[in-house]
């Protein structure tokens, strides 16, 4: 088997080989071009606390005997018909719809999706017996569990809501510098406002293709990101283009200097000064740049599928919505100032259908956007 992302043929076959079971059929729709989304099951558990289960099971570790006689669960409640309401800064637990039975030299690696992070609503996947969040190890057989941790706004779930996806990897897939940087004088990954492919030059390479903060304001009115209300009204997922707005964001107007101040524990929407282009043979992730350049969480939901800023090869790069939290501190921010770097993977092969062309994909074309929930402005 040669190394890589498996693409969505080999997720296919994944399905049709028993890799990927579920006891309700997997739809076509959950199938992108490098990743699988995950379905919420029809259970939740209100937690006391985070969780991993180190060397037991998950339901080991809730309460085997039942809820009465565990440690970690508070409550639990039924996603099935209408749903839940998950409170902000409460802790859950889902048992997803789709398990693993994977080969010896198939790993996995989880992450929200793009609409759940841009929502602050912190996932991450957990496996039986594993002492990492969100890592799936190799030759994996056993249940996925997802906690779900609204952060800003409450939201309403229902079971068969997908929170989160999966890649399934083989082998070495990431890319050296050297590698990266081969391949962005081969084809330009970067551009700019202009669509203009950013000189290489230009370009900073360090364990990923960095990339800035983008204060100028210029392709959006004059308005650089979004800050979440502290007290808003609950989401419901299942609404799409439904919520005014307003009543859950406020928007920040370009500053009068090219800096701006990030409030601690406050969530922001901001956009990248670069567009980013990601050729249909790779897949890419967003990772944290330096935690040593500041104490701030510039993404939740990581994942750039293969066609991301390529469409059908017309589309010259796509802006980066940043999701972006200040911790403990206030924190000043510059335009173009690096704040996130960009990882790049090779496939095991091209994926049948790209990022942007005919898959209903939300954010080709984006610049400063929220959720799929609320109007666009």
């Amino acid at each position: 088997m040669s190394d890589g992302v498996l693409s969505d043929r080999e997720l296919r076959q994944g399905v049709g080989d028993g890799w990927i079971v579920s006891p309700v059929a997997i739809d076509d729709q959950q199938f992108q071009p490098a990743s699988l989304d995950l379905r919420l099951g029809p259970d939740a558990y209100q937690l006391r606390a985070s969780f991993l289960p180190f060397r037991e099971s998950v339901q080991g570790r809730l309460g085997e005997r039942g809820l009465a006689e565990s440690d970690l669960v508070i409550d639990q409640l039924s996603l099935a018909g209408s749903g839940a309401t998950l409170q902000r800064g409460s802790v859950y637990l889902v048992p997803l719809l789709e398990s693993l039975d994977l080969p010896p030299d198939i790993r996995g690696r989880s992450n929200p999706k793009s609409t759940t992070g841009r929502l602050d609503i912190f996932t991450r996947v957990i496996t039986d017996a594993t002492p990492r969040f969100d890592e799936i190890r190799a030759g994996y057989r056993g249940a996925l569990y997802l906690e779900v941790s609204p952060q800003s706004f409450p939201v309403r779930v229902q079971a068969g809501v997908s929170l989160n996806q999966v890649r399934l990897l083989a082998g070495q897939t990431s890319m050296s510098d050297a590698a990266l940087e081969g391949l962005y004088r081969e084809q330009p990954l970067l551009y700019d406002d202009e669509e203009r492919p950013i000189p290489p030059g230009r370009v900073v390479v360090s364990d990923g293709l960095c990339m800035g903060v983008d204060l100028s304001g210029r392709l959006t009115d004059g308005i650089i990101g979004y800050r979440a209300h502290p007290n808003p009204p609950a989401v419901d997922l299942s609404r799409t283009g439904f919520y005014d707005p307003g009543e859950f964001w406020e928007p920040i107007k370009r500053p009068s200097r090219d800096s701006y101040i990030l409030e601690a524990n406050r969530f922001y929407i901001l956009l990248s000064k670069e567009r980013i282009r990601v050729p249909p043979e790779f897949a890419a992730e967003m990772v944290v740049y330096d935690a040593g350049a500041g104490e701030i969480r510039t993404h939740y939901a990581g994942f750039f599928d293969p066609g991301f800023g390529w469409g059908d090869g017309t589309i010259l790069g796509t802006k980066v919505v940043m999701e972006v939290r200040a911790r403990e501190v206030p924190f000043m921010v510059y335009d173009g100032q690096t704040s996130f770097k960009v990882l790049f993977e090779r496939l095991r092969s091209r994926p049948e259908r790209v990022y942007g062309t005919g898959l209903g994909s939300s954010y080709q074309r984006q610049t400063l956007t929220l959720s799929k929930h609320f109007r666009r402005l």
